[in-house]
C-alpha cells in the first residue's frame, strides 16, 4: 500500500514515515502545499496523511483542489487546531477522518489502515481469500491457520491483492501502489516476485491473465 504524507514539521513528517513503514506502507512526502497537491493529482496513493498547517497551500486547499479533480483518494487531515469548525471545515472539503495534535502514532496508522480498508469495501480488519487471511492491522498472513512467511514486498503485493480480489489488477496498478515516486518500476521484477509468492501461498489462487494482470480468487466479490 502508498501513502502520500502532507506534513511540514521534518520531525513529524520523518515520524510518520517510520510508522507507517512498520506497518507496510510506502510513503511519498511533501513538505508543503503545492508539492503536497501535485503529487496527490498525479501519482496513484491508496491514502494521503495530510496537515491543515501547511505553508503555500494550506492543507483544506490541498484538499479541496483534489476533490475538485475527482480524485477520491481516503484523506486522513492532522490538524493542531481545538476548534471544532476547522474540523467541519475538513469534512466539508471532503477529508475521511482526522487526528489531533499531539496524537500517537499507532492511531494514525490503524485510523489510515481503516480509511484503505473501507474504500475498498472491508469493512472487518481480516481479510479473507480462500484458505488465505490476511490481518491488515498486524500485516500478518496465513493459510489455513498457518502463517506464511513472506517477505516485506511480497506481503505488500498479497495485500493489495487481498484488498482488491476477484478483479483483473493490471502491473502498471500493482506497480503504482508498490513503489514510491523515486523508484525504478521493473515489471520483470514483478513477475519473479509474484512467482515466488505463487508458490508460497499455493497454486490457483493468483491466476496471470497475458496481456491484463492479475486475478487473487477467492476473496468477497
Amino acid at each position: 500500500m502508498r501513502c502520500l504524507i502532507v506534513e511540514d514539521d521534518p520531525e513529524l513528517s520523518a515520524q510518520l514515515v517510520a510508522a507507517m513503514a512498520d506497518a507496510g506502507f510506502v510513503c511519498d512526502t511533501a513538505a508543503d502545499g503545492e508539492r503536497g497537491e501535485f503529487l496527490g493529482a498525479t501519482e496513484a496513493y491508496d491514502v494521503a496523511v495530510l496537515d491543515l498547517g501547511l505553508p503555500g497551500m494550506n492543507g483544506i486547499e490541498v484538499l479541496s483542489s483534489w476533490r475538485a479533480q475527482g480524485i477520491t483518494l481516503p484523506v486522513l487531515i492532522l490538524t493542531a487546531r481545538g476548534d471544532w469548525s476547522d474540523k467541519v471545515a475538513g469534512f466539508r472539503a471532503g477529508a475521511d477522518d482526522y487526528a489531533v495534535k499531539p496524537f500517537r502514532l499507532d492511531e494514525v496508522v490503524l485510523r489510515a489502515q481503516t480509511l484503505v480498508r473501507r474504500a475498498a469495501g472491508h469493512a472487518r480488519p481480516v481479510l479473507a481469500a480462500g484458505p488465505l487471511r490476511f490481518d491488515t492491522q498486524l500485516g500478518a498472513a496465513t493459510r489455513d491457520g498457518v502463517p506464511l512467511r513472506l517477505t516485506a514486498f511480497e506481503s505488500r503485493i498479497l495485500a493489495y491483492l487481498m484488498h482488491h480480489p476477484n478483479r483483473v489488477v493490471s502491473r502498471t496498478e500493482l506497480s503504482e501502489h508498490l513503489y514510491d515516486a523515486d523508484a525504478d518500476r521493473d515489471f520483470r521484477s514483478l513477475e519473479v516476485v509474484i512467482g515466488r509468492l505463487r508458490r508460497k501461498i499455493g497454486d490457483g489462487l493468483i491466476e496471470t491473465r497475458r496481456g491484463e494482470g492479475y486475478v487473487l480468487h477467492g476473496g468477497a466479490a
